[in-house]
């Protein structure tokens, strides 16, 4: 599109040259003309909205509908029909026969549990500071006070190594926790059945 400028100027010189240069030539020479050259604007970059980039075709995700009452409920307490999320009172649990506290059917006491895991630590501490960070190739004996090395023969010491704890042993650790299983694994696969009447 040409300006308005270069229009009204296009026109001034259509009519000079019309009425000036007819009364000398009584038409306008061919060989007169006048030449322009018109530059194109660089067009100025068209700014997208967010509507122009979504148009209707893209739905964000969000809920359409609110959620009812009952399943806000369901979710947070579940269901008794599918999963109960309530709290429900435990029928399981039993009073300890040596420290008194309370625990789960069918699990260790977490009182007596502590006491013998830090007697644990204490006898790890002393083999590793008797062994240092060697690696544990034979097995380790643990004496307490007033207990003696069982009779064995020469090749059954050989190689072990013994810790003394300076101090005597708790009632609650007992010495069969120390030693190895004599009994040989099962190869059978008969089944025992059970509840029969």
């Amino acid at each position: 599109m040409i300006p308005r400028v270069t229009r009204n100027v296009f026109n001034v010189f259509e009519v000079l040259e019309r009425n000036i240069l007819k009364h000398f030539f009584g038409h306008p020479p061919k060989e007169l003309a006048l030449a322009y050259v018109h530059e194109k604007s660089i067009p100025q970059q068209k700014r997208f909205t967010l509507k122009d980039i979504v148009g209707d075709g893209f739905l964000l995700a969000v809920p359409k509908f609110r959620r009812t009452l009952e399943k806000r409920w369901k979710r947070k307490f579940g269901s008794p029909e599918y999963v109960w999320k309530m709290l429900v009172p435990q029928t399981n649990i039993k009073v300890c026969q040596d420290c008194g506290h309370y625990h789960e059917r069918g699990r260790l006491c977490g009182h007596c549990y502590k006491k013998v895991e830090a007697e644990t630590k204490e006898i790890q501490d002393k083999i590793v500071a008797k062994l240092a960070n060697k690696p544990i190739e034979n097995d380790v004996i643990v004496l307490y006070d007033g207990e003696n090395l069982p009779d064995q023969p020469k090749e059954f010491w050989q190689g072990k190594r013994i810790i003394e704890m300076k101090k005597e042993r708790p009632q609650f650790f007992s010495k069969n926790l120390l030693q190895k299983t004599t009994q040989q694994p099962s190869e059978s696969t008969d089944v025992k059945p059970t509840d029969l009447a």
